[in-house]
C-alpha cells in the first residue's frame, strides 16, 4: 500500500486524469449522437448502461493489454502489393483502422440524414430506428475502441494497474453524469449536432492515421502519417470558432431581413 502512496503515482494519476478527460471528450460525443437513436424514453438507461457496460470491459481491457503488450505487437498478416499497398497489420493497427472508418462512415451517413429531412419537427422518430440493446452495443464497442486508444497513451505514462485503473472509473464516472448534460444540449441547438458529427469525421481520420502509421502503411508508395493532437485541437478549435462565428453573423443577417419592410 505504501509504495502506491507516492509523489509519483500522484502525479501520474493527474496526468491521467486529464488525458482521459481530453480524450474522452470524442467518445462522449458519440454516445450523446447515437443514443438518439434509441426510443425515446429509454435513451437515458442506454446512456447510463452503455457507459457503465464500457467501464467494466474497459478495465478487462486494461488488464488484457498489460498481461499481453509484447505478444499484441506481432502482426498478424502483412501485406507486399508494392506500388499499391504495403503494411504489416497486428491487433492495435486493425482496431484502429476499423474504428477510424466506422466512425467515418457514421459521421457521413448521419450527415446525410440530416440533408435529408423535410420535417425537422417530425426528424426525432427516424431516429428510433433501432433497440435499445442495439444502441447500447454499439455505445460499448466504439467505448473500446476510443478505449484502446487512451489505454495505449496511458501506459506510456505509468504501468502501475490501480493508478491506471482509478484513472479510468473516474473519466467514466464524469461521462455518465455529463452525458445526459451533452446530448440535451445538442437535441436543443440542432445547428451544432452537424458541428459534432464533423468532429466525429476527424476523429476517424486521427484512429485511421494512427492505425496506417503503426502498420507501416503505405498506399501508391506514400507513407501513412498520423494527425498529431496539436493539428486534431486546431482543426477542432477552428470548426468551433467558424461555427460560432458564422451563427452569430446569421443572427445579424436575421435581424435585418426582419426589421426591412416587405416589398411586394
Amino acid at each position: 500500500m505504501a509504495d502506491l502512496l507516492t509523489f509519483e503515482n500522484f502525479a501520474n494519476l493527474g496526468v491521467l486524469l486529464f488525458l482521459q478527460a481530453v480524450l474522452g471528450f470524442d467518445n462522449l460525443l458519440y454516445i450523446s449522437i447515437e443514443s438518439q437513436r434509441a426510443p425515446k424514453d429509454k435513451q437515458k438507461a442506454v446512456r447510463r448502461n452503455g457507459i457503465l457496460i464500457a467501464i467494466a470491459l474497459r478495465i478487462v481491457l486494461l488488464f488484457v493489454i498489460i498481461s499481453l503488450i509484447k505478444k499484441l505487437e506481432a502482426p498478424f498478416f502483412e501485406v507486399h502489393w508494392e506500388g499499391v499497398i504495403e503494411g504489416a497489420f497486428n491487433f492495435s493497427t486493425i482496431v484502429f483502422l476499423f474504428g477510424g472508418a466506422f466512425i467515418m462512415y457514421t459521421a457521413i451517413k448521419e450527415v446525410r440524414h440530416l440533408l435529408s429531412i423535410d420535417d425537422f419537427h417530425h426528424a426525432g422518430k427516424s431516429k428510433e430506428s433501432k433497440s435499445a440493446a442495439q444502441v447500447i452495443a454499439l455505445i460499448v464497442f466504439m467505448n473500446l475502441i476510443f478505449s484502446f486508444d487512451s489505454i495505449l497513451s496511458a501506459l506510456a505514462i505509468t504501468e502501475v494497474f490501480v493508478v491506471l485503473a482509478i484513472a479510468i472509473v473516474s473519466s467514466g464516472v464524469a461521462m455518465l453524469l455529463l452525458a445526459d448534460r451533452v446530448t440535451d444540449f445538442i437535441s436543443k441547438n440542432r445547428k451544432y449536432e452537424v458541428l459534432g458529427l464533423f468532429i466525429l469525421f476527424i476523429v476517424g481520420i486521427v484512429l485511421l492515421g494512427e492505425g496506417g502509421h503503426e502498420a507501416h502503411l503505405k498506399l501508391f508508395g506514400f507513407e501513412v502519417h498520423p494527425m498529431s493532437k496539436a493539428t486534431f485541437y486546431f482543426s477542432v478549435a477552428v470548426l468551433v470558432i467558424v461555427d460560432v462565428i458564422q451563427s452569430g453573423y446569421q443572427k445579424k443577417l436575421d435581424a435585418v431581413k426582419a426589421a426591412q419592410p416587405n416589398r411586394h
